[in-house]
C-alpha cells in the first residue's frame, strides 16, 4: 500500500514585504539601497558581504518601537522589473518610486510608474537630493501632480517623504511609510505550505557552478528538499542567505541562493519543491512538454510585427467587449496586443505611454480625450480614435489593423512558354524562339527558368516579335524573344512569366 505524504496544516502568518526601488536612473536609487543596507542590516556586518545577492533583508524599529523585516529587491531599474512582470512574475508587494528634489519627474520617471501601476501594487514616494543647493521641494511636488502623481496634501493619497539618500536623512520616516503601506495590504502567507516562489536571478559561477537566487513567496524552503524551475532543478544542499551564511531553512519573503542546478534557470520562472530527485525529474520532463507544445506557436507569433492597442471605456465590462472584437481579428502577418487597458478618460499618461511604441492605437469608447492628451498625441503621431457604437468601433478596428499589416510580394504567373530553339547568346541577351502554350507572356515581364521542373534561374524579356513585327505582348503561337539571363538555356526548357502583385 501506498505511503501517503503528510501534508501539514495550514499555518497563515503575516509575511514581510518585498519592496522595490524605481526611478530614473540618477535619482539616487542605488545609493538609498546601499544607504538602507548598511544602516539596517541586522548584525552591521553588509559592508563585509561579497558575495552581494539581488535582493536582501533588512530590519526596521518603527516609530511605535515594532521591529519589522522588509526585504529588498535590488533590481536594476524598471526595464528589469518589466521583464520579470512579463514573465508573469509580479515579485514586490510594494514600489519606492524615487523623484529627485533638483530635477522633479523625468521620462524615465514616468516609465517607471507605468510598471508599478501595470502591477498593481501601492507605492510611496521619496523625494530625493534634498541636502542639494538645487533642491526645491515645492517645484518637485508641483511636477509630480502635473504629472498625475497626486500625493498627499497636494489633492491626492499617495504617501511622499524628503529623503537624502546619500545622508540617511528621512530613511527611517520612508521606512515608516513602506511598513504602513504592507500593512494595509495584508501580507499573508501559509508557512507549512510547500515551498514556492520566483527565481530572481540566475548565473554560472566559474568556482561554484550553477546558482540561482530565489525569493520564497510561500511556504518554507527545506534542505533536503529539491527545487524545480522550468526544465532545470536543484538539491536544496547549499542554501545561502543574502550575507553569504548557511542556512537550513527560507521562510516567506526570504531571498535564498541555491547552488548545484543543472542548468542556469531563467529569471522570473516560478520554482516549486518536490521530496525526492526522481519526482524532481517527473516535474521536469512534464516542463518539458508542455514547453514544446507552446513553443510552436509562440514562435509563429513571436516572428509576426506587433500592433499595441491602449483601451479606455467607461466600464469595465466594454474593456471586454472590445478585447473581445481584437480576438476576432485574424492575420497571419500581425500580432494584436492590448498593452494597457482603463477605466475613463484618454489622458497625456495614455498618450505617454503608447509614444514610444510604432503603430500604436488608443481605442476609447464612450470616454472623452483630454485636451492635453489630444494636443500631446497630434505632436507624438499618436493615433486616438473614439467610438459610443461597438460595432463602428469594430469597423475601424478592423481597417485600423489592415492599414498597419505589412504588404506581401505574391508572384502571380501568367502563362507557360516552351523553348523551342536557341539562336545566339551575347552578354547574357539570349535570343530565343519559342511557343505559348498557354496564358501570356509581356515585354519586360520577369520569368523562371524550368528544366525538367526544377528551377534553373530567372530572366527578364527584353522584346518579343511574332510575324516579323515588335509587339508588348503573345498570346498564341510561335514567337521570337530576347531574354537576359545568367542560365544556360536550351531548346525544351520551359519560361514560367510572372507579375509581382502587393497583396
Amino acid at each position: 500500500m501506498a505511503k501517503k505524504q503528510k501534508t501539514a496544516a495550514p499555518n497563515i502568518i503575516k509575511r514581510p514585504p518585498v519592496v522595490v526601488v524605481m526611478g530614473h536612473i540618477d535619482h539616487g536609487k542605488s545609493t538609498l539601497l546601499d544607504t538602507i543596507r548598511k544602516s539596517s542590516i541586522v548584525d552591521g556586518e553588509a559592508g563585509g558581504i561579497t558575495q552581494h545577492l539581488s535582493a536582501y533583508v533588512v530590519s526596521h524599529k518603527t516609530k511605535e518601537g515594532v521591529e519589522e523585516n522588509i526585504t529588498f529587491l535590488d533590481t536594476p531599474g524598471h526595464a528589469a522589473f518589466q521583464k520579470m512582470r512579463l514573465r508573469g512574475a509580479d515579485v514586490a508587494d510594494v514600489a519606492i518610486l524615487m523623484v529627485s528634489a533638483e530635477d522633479g519627474v523625468k521620462p524615465q520617471t514616468l516609465e517607471a510608474l507605468e510598471s508599478i501601476k501595470a502591477a498593481d501594487i501601492p507605492y510611496v514616494v521619496a523625494i530625493n537630493k534634498i541636502d542639494k543647493p538645487g533642491a526645491d521641494i515645492p517645484k518637485t511636488q508641483a511636477s509630480l501632480v502635473e504629472n498625475e502623481i497626486y500625493i498627499e496634501g497636494m489633492g491626492g493619497d499617495i504617501p511622499w517623504v524628503p529623503v537624502s539618500a546619500k545622508a540617511g536623512e528621512g530613511i527611517n520616516e520612508l521606512l515608516d511609510l513602506v511598513v504602513l503601506a504592507a500593512d494595509l495590504a495584508e501580507l499573508t502567507g501559509d508557512s507549512n505550505a510547500s515551498a514556492r516562489g520566483k527565481v530572481i536571478e540566475g548565473k554560472m559561477d566559474p568556482q561554484r557552478g550553477n546558482t540561482a537566487t530565489l525569493l520564497v513567496e510561500e511556504g518554507t524552503l527545506k534542505s533536503g528538499q529539491f527545487v524545480v524551475t522550468g526544465e532545470t532543478y536543484s538539491p536544496v544542499r547549499i542554501m545561502e542567505d543574502f550575507q553569504g551564511k548557511p542556512v537550513k531553512e527560507a521562510g516567506i519573503a526570504t531571498p535564498v541562493r541555491i547552488v548545484g542546478f543543472n542548468d542556469i534557470p531563467v529569471v522570473g520562472s516560478e520554482f516549486i519543491t518536490v521530496e525526492s530527485k526522481k519526482v524532481a525529474e517527473v516535474k521536469m520532463e512534464e516542463n518539458r512538454s508542455s514547453a514544446k507544445s507552446t513553443e510552436s506557436e509562440t514562435t509563429q507569433k513571436s516572428k509576426l510585427p506587433v500592433v499595441p492597442v491602449l483601451i479606455k471605456a467607461d466600464v469595465l465590462g466594454t474593456i471586454d467587449a472590445i478585447k473581445h472584437e481584437l480576438d476576432k481579428f485574424e492575420s497571419d502577418r500581425i500580432c494584436v496586443k492590448v498593452i494597457d487597458s482603463g477605466v475613463g478618460d484618454v489622458s497625456v499618461s495614455d498618450v505617454q505611454n503608447v509614444s514610444a511604441t510604432p503603430d500604436a492605437i488608443i481605442v476609447g469608447f464612450n470616454v472623452n480625450v483630454e485636451r492635453p492628451a489630444k494636443d500631446l498625441a497630434e505632436r507624438l503621431n499618436v493615433e486616438i480614435d473614439t467610438f459610443d457604437i461597438i460595432y463602428e468601433l469594430s469597423e475601424w478596428l478592423n481597417t485600423a489593423l489592415k492599414n498597419r499589416t505589412p504588404k506581401k510580394e505574391e508572384k502571380i504567373e501568367t502563362g507557360s512558354i516552351k523553348i523551342l530553339r536557341h539562336f545566339s547568346v551575347q552578354k547574357n541577351i539570349h535570343v530565343l524562339g519559342g511557343r505559348a502554350e498557354e496564358g501570356t507572356i509581356k515585354l519586360n515581364q520577369t520569368v523562371k527558368i524550368l528544366r525538367r521542373d526544377i528551377e534553373i534561374g530567372t530572366g527578364v524579356i527584353k522584346n518579343l516579335q511574332q510575324a516579323k513585327s515588335d509587339v508588348q505582348q503573345v498570346e498564341e503561337g510561335e514567337f521570337g524573344m530576347q531574354l537576359d539571363t545568367k542560365a544556360e538555356i536550351a531548346p525544351g526548357d520551359y519560361l514560367k512569366p510572372y507579375d509581382t502583385v502587393i497583396t
